[in-house]
């Protein structure tokens, strides 16, 4: 038969990841030699954080202590226990399963995989994560977005909401704080997600991987601390509370009636032990992160909270909608006069080495183009680039 091109699957068509791709733009820009501005991807490291020692300290014992093996496929006892107190000092109730997994992204892939069928669908927020996005384009099963509300702080649309719901809907995913928003969940919309959930019997994902970056004297709730009759998923992890997405260290619980969930626990683990287990050092940092005193988070929040102060007051004084974000490190900023935000966020790379990622790469209602910024990077970087970005702007709107 001899060589032939080797053709991927079909599955790989729809899977898109707007954070990362974006920079395969800023390379090309890069390489011309023009100075960059990267404001697109959330990664405390690149910028003036640190990863903190409650990290550090146990991974590189547990190395030394020659705990480089494989561990338990659901994570190490201590961690699995570290993991199921926190919950329950949240309030969650009925937890079924803990496990530890790659990141808060392997257990949501893991979790979507276990539940969907080709042609099933999950409602997704619009904007959120791209991630899931991608993972359900891989699993050939539907996106079913419902929006969030921009003139009420990003909060989720539940009548939209609603609307979607079809026969073939399973679940609900719900970011709180949300990226790429920023907002934060009130109770009451907490508490309407619930109602609907029950009434068709939906499983909710709830996606809190920045539950303690919250700004303003905000509280974060978990959702699944409201209710525990409906099967619930939490998501979270070492990567942004922690300053450690590199780390790769996250985890899932399962919450919910034992008769309702007892089936679902079991394909997650059969996935779980099919992979082995997560990076089995670093599962040793769970316990002290969780149970420790949190004293690296106080200076995190100062920095984030005088950084998006700076991006709200430069982008909403120079032609710029922004609604002030309540919780993680992310700023999601309307365009008037703009249609194609894609070719707006282009354009400014090229033009200016600002990176940013458009508002469609994340969901947005139809009609209207955002942009999302990280407001990580330090006060003087974050104001050359916000000048840049509406110098550029008001060029693009009148040419």
């Amino acid at each position: 038969m001899g060589l032939s091109r080797v053709i991927p699957s079909r599955r790989t068509e729809n899977i898109r990841y707007a954070v990362r791709d974006v920079v395969v733009l800023a390379q090309e820009v890069a390489r011309t030699g023009k100075e960059m501005l990267y404001l697109n991807i959330g990664d405390p490291n690149v910028y003036d954080f640190q990863l903190p020692e409650v990290i550090m300290g146990p991974t590189i014992e547990a190395m030394r202590r020659n705990h480089g093996g494989y561990s338990p496929s659901s994570g190490i006892p201590e961690a699995v226990a570290a993991i199921h107190g926190d919950a329950v000092r949240r309030g969650i109730e009925n937890i079924q399963d803990v496990f530890v997994t790659t990141g808060a992204s392997e257990a949501i892939e893991i979790c979507l995989t276990a539940l969907l069928n080709p042609g099933d669908n999950v409602l997704t927020p619009a904007p959120g994560y791209p991630l899931y996005t991608a993972v359900l384009a891989k699993l050939e099963a539907e996106e079913n977005s419902y929006f969030l509300d921009e003139d009420r702080g990003w909060q989720p649309d539940v009548a939209d909401m609603a609307s979607k719901i079809n026969p073939r809907t399973k679940a609900i995913v719900l970011i709180n704080p949300n990226n790429p928003t920023g907002s934060v969940c009130s109770e009451d919309t907490l508490r309407e997600v619930i109602a609907l959930a029950k009434a068709h019997g939906l499983v909710i994902f709830a996606d809190e991987i920045y539950d303690r970056l919250v700004l303003d004297g905000e509280r974060h709730i978990s959702i699944a601390s409201l209710d525990s009759e409906v099967p619930f998923v939490t998501f979270n992890g070492l990567s942004k509370c922690y300053i450690g997405p590199g780390v790769r260290i996250g985890w899932g619980v399962a919450s919910g009636p034992r008769e309702l969930m007892a089936d679902y626990i079991e394909a997650i683990n059969r996935i779980l032990r099919s992979r082995l287990c997560a990076n089995h050092p670093f599962q040793y940092a769970i316990r002290p992160c969780l149970e420790g005193d949190h004293g690296h988070l106080p200076p995190v929040l100062e920095k984030l909270t005088t950084r998006r102060d700076i991006t709200v007051e430069k982008l909403n004084a120079n032609g710029i909608s922004c609604v002030a974000p309540k919780g993680a490190f992310y700023a999601f900023a309307r365009l008037e006069g703009v249609r194609d935000d894609r070719h707006w966020a282009s354009e400014l790379i090229r033009q200016t080495g600002v990176v940013v990622v458009p508002g469609s790469g994340f969901g947005q209602r139809p009609q209207t183009a955002h942009f999302r910024v990280v407001f990580l990077p330090e006060p003087e970087k974050l104001h050359a680039a916000y000048d840049k970005i509406t110098a550029f702007h008001q060029a693009y709107r009148n040419p």
